[in-house]
């Protein structure tokens, strides 16, 4: 029996998971990641490589000595999106640029050619890909900039923090806006539009490719045998994809702190409308269409704090059943996606005065109805350019433990929604099944479905869905 270790780097926490090849997870170690702001900016953050590595040692080390009978053969990681880490001309790895840093936001303004970007790379020109992430750091912090002689994204940097070799997968390369995602190569003509030396810029491995051994020596620190190897894994959305069996022809939502709604394609997809990214998938053999509605769990999750800080969610989730009519609505995901537009403004609409009859249950009710009714906005988008004649969506990620958040999408879109066996675990999963792939481990992959949710005619959030619309139109003109 192999074991393997997955590293999985979020935006808000970083796990560590120990997990069999058959797919038991054995443990779990979760660490808050910790930013830093940069002032030289109006809306910039930065993380420091070595602290989070820290957390990744002592999350493998500590796993491997609670479970000592699990050898482990494999480790692979995967990563935010849109996140690099910076190295010095000394191979240090030095600054850490995340998703969440817009320290280019001033200046993509400027950026000539960007039809042609967007045909090449899939993406609009915007601060949130890493290109603009570094024209910004060329432009303001010069002398930053001009230590860095390499870059990778999230999951390969933990590649190389346990073996020294320094590459990146398509699945990441395509999200700098850098990479032409139909050649699989970087493109010469996009780093002249940004200033950026290709010199930086990593060889290509796809994913579920060994790049090595643990380093020497490094192993013993770790507890790790020195046959252990690193293989490649990826983006987390195509990880998570990739680990709740999203094949060619399906649409499947990864509902965490954002919602992306993806479906599998063969050849690459431009759309001259440009209401969606084309994805590089895990190695680059296929490609990701994707919308998606911005920010929806972590909403979720701030307003549980404030108005249940301490239930459940199973206790939250059990209230907000009982409710059979609605007094607000909520309006708080951030991006009106194939209008390549954020939403600014957000809170809940009510009635005036304050309806005696609503309640705290009422409220979570509204925010969870305005996810569902987000993600459904992006789902009807995609439809528009993939086809979906099937008659169910998958479902993966944390964001769907909320049975009535289940519902309601299947509610809006007519469609089945299905939970495999696992789902709430679906970027672990992937690694663990690039991982069985690399080591030709035979494990029969079957898609054992745990939960089927039934469009019902009658839903409540069927009437809620356009006064939703509508106020959040009139919040956001």
């Amino acid at each position: 029996m192999n074991n393997y270790i997955i590293v999985d780097l979020g935006t808000g926490n970083s796990r560590v998971a120990l997990v069999s090849e058959l797919g038991r997870i054995y443990g779990v170690r979760t660490y808050e990641n910790r930013y830093y702001r940069d002032e030289a900016y109006e809306d910039a953050q930065y993380f420091l490589p070595q602290e989070w590595a820290e957390n990744i040692f002592e999350g493998i080390k500590s796993l491997v000595l609670e479970y000592p009978d699990k050898k482990i053969r494999g480790i692979t990681s995967s990563g935010a999106r849109e996140s690099i880490v910076l190295y010095d001309k000394e191979g240090k790895a030095f600054y850490g640029l995340p998703n969440i840093d817009n320290r280019g936001r001033e200046y993509v303004k400027d950026i000539p050619d960007k039809e042609y970007i967007y045909e090449r790379t899939g993406r609009w020109v915007t601060e949130d890909f890493p290109a603009a992430k570094l024209l910004g750091l060329r432009k303001k912090r010069p002398e930053m900039y001009d230590r860095i002689s390499a870059v990778t994204s999230l999951s390969e940097w933990v590649g190389e923090l346990l073996t020294g070799k320094l590459v990146i997968e398509p699945s990441q390369a395509c999200e700098t806006q850098l990479f032409d995602i139909e050649s699989l190569s970087w493109s010469e003509r996009i780093c002249g539009y940004y200033g950026i030396d290709m010199q930086i810029l990593p060889k290509i491995r796809k994913a579920g490719e060994s790049i090595g051994q643990i380093k020497p020596g490094l192993n013993e620190i770790l507890c790790l045998s020195e046959k252990a190897e690193f293989v490649v894994g990826g983006a987390d959305t195509q990880m998570a994809v990739y680990g709740s069996s999203v094949e060619t022809g399906d649409i499947g939502i990864v509902s965490g702190t954002t919602s992306p709604v993806v479906a599998i394609v063969e050849s690459k997809f431009y759309d001259k409308e440009e209401r969606c990214w084309t994805d590089c998938n895990l190695g680059g053999m296929t490609y990701q269409v994707e919308t998606n509605p911005g920010v929806t769990g972590l909403n979720y999750q701030r307003m549980k704090a404030i108005l249940f800080p301490h239930s459940s969610y199973s206790e939250i989730e059990a209230e907000m059943k009982k409710v059979k009519t609605y007094y607000s609505t909520a309006s708080f995901s951030s991006l009106a996606f194939s209008q390549k537009r954020s939403l600014k403004q957000g809170g809940f609409v009510m009635r005036a005065p304050l309806d005696a009859n609503a309640s705290a249950a009422n409220i979570m009710w509204s925010l969870v109805a305005d996810i569902a009714c987000s993600i459904y906005v992006q789902y009807r988008d995609l439809c528009k350019m993939v086809p979906h004649d099937k008659d169910y969506i998958i479902g993966s990620a944390g964001g769907f433990q909320s049975e009535n958040l289940c519902q309601m999408i299947a509610d809006l879109t007519g469609k089945k929604l299905i939970l495999y066996k696992g789902y709430e675990q679906a970027s672990i999963n992937g690694g663990t099944k690039i991982c069985n792939r690399y080591f030709n481990r035979a494990v029969l992959e079957e898609k054992e479905i745990l939960k089927t949710f039934f469009p019902q005619a009658d839903s409540l959030i069927l009437n809620y869905y356009k006064d939703w619309e509508n106020n959040r139109n009139a919040l956001n003109p």
